[in-house]
């Protein structure tokens, strides 16, 4: 009962959110996000940009893989993340807006097309499902991810321009971040993850984990 209340108040929250909202955009638009849409428009620019973009993420692979699978279980997958999404990412990192000493540090260094052929390269990659689920969770995490999630996120949890993909993610940093979003004690707070998520018990929680992680 308690997840159907949850499952009317997102459906309801998303539709407003769609309305006002309208079409996909990054929220704010940079000249990064330019050169991203020129590289796009190019296939040989976009050729050029992936192999540009291996070079200047040289300091990502050591938490984040050389194939944009993470090498610590805590930190998410960047490959097969949509570009533009991706390229959000990094602006608030530079920002501020996103809080990571680390991170924050790193991307203020990228210039406007390095930041540009980073979300090419890692947006280009072929993923590949995470370590092996477990098969007796995995249908009701697929059940609760129909209902809770997939408005959003998409059927097959690919993301999109706005929303980050889940699909084949580590188990250990789908639980942290969902969790922290139930529990609001991220800081990345939202109010339709917090609606999504509030009514999971850790179980349903690591089901949801077991579920993406092995979606390709």
């Amino acid at each position: 009962m308690r997840i159907s209340i949850l499952l009317a108040a997102l459906v309801a929250t998303c539709g407003v959110a769609t309305a006002q909202t309208g079409a996909i955009q990054p929220a704010v638009q940079t000249p990064a996000q330019d050169k991203l849409k020129a590289y796009q428009a190019d296939p040989a620019a976009a050729k050029a940009a992936v192999e540009a973009g291996k070079k200047a993420a040289f300091f990502c692979v050591n938490c984040h893989g050389d194939d944009g699978v993470s090498k610590i279980p805590e930190v998410p997958n960047l490959g097969g993340q949509n570009p533009v999404y991706l390229l959000e990412q990094i602006r608030k990192f530079g920002s501020g807006e996103r809080k990571d000493q680390f991170m924050q540090g790193l991307i203020k260094v990228l210039k406007d097309d390095e930041r540009a052929q980073i979300a090419l390269m890692y947006g280009s990659v072929q993923v590949k499902p995470g370590k092996p689920a477990d098969p007796t969770l995995v249908p009701r995490g697929k059940e609760l991810y129909g209902k809770l999630c997939a408005r959003c996120h998409g059927e097959q949890a690919r993301g999109d321009a706005t929303i980050a993909r889940l699909a084949g993610q580590q188990i250990p940093y789908l639980v942290k971040s969902i969790t922290r979003y139930r529990d609001n004690t991220g800081e990345r707070n939202n109010q339709l993850m917090a609606i999504a998520t509030g009514g999971l018990k850790n179980d349903d929680i690591k089901a949801i984990a077991n579920y993406l992680t092995q979606l390709p």
